[in-house]
């Protein structure tokens, strides 16, 4: 698996996978409640490298988070960020916005730069445990398409 997946935990981090793409809970920091990595598994390092059935993959795999956030915490917008200035595999970070706030675990969570851009430097106050429950919650709304 290439460096940017393992950074951001993969396998543990793994909420679905397709034959090019992988969607990871984004570790370490959550920006947003649901903040998601897209790695591709291809050997690229820039966007136009990666393979036409990587090209092709990415709409399926784009529209399934889209349905699985909407399902989990019903977001107002989504962001797609390709940064890869750290990371050098093709990646995207997915944050899901909102409007107002969302409840997860007993908490509440706030979009603190809605409607601007997001704060990418931010993170959400979740320990170990809610990482964990958050991942699980979320592979549950992939699996509903599954």
């Amino acid at each position: 698996m290439n460096a940017t997946a393992e950074k951001f935990g993969y396998p543990e981090s793994l909420l679905t996978r397709f034959s090019h793409w992988l969607v990871l809970l984004r570790r370490p920091a959550q920006p947003t409640l649901g903040s998601l990595v897209l790695v591709c598994t291809d050997d690229a390092a820039q966007f136009g490298g990666i393979s036409p059935e990587a090209a092709t993959e990415l709409q399926q795999a784009t529209a399934q988070i889209e349905r699985a956030l909407a399902r989990a915490f019903a977001n107002d917008k989504i962001n797609y960020l390709m940064l890869m200035m750290v990371d050098p595999d093709v990646h995207f970070h997915v944050l899901p916005r909102y409007e107002g706030a969302r409840e997860f675990g007993g908490a509440s969570f706030e979009d603190a730069s809605w409607p601007g851009p997001p704060d990418i430097t931010a993170r959400l106050p979740l320990d170990e445990a809610q990482h964990q429950e958050l991942a699980a919650f979320l592979r549950g709304h992939f699996e509903a398409d599954a």
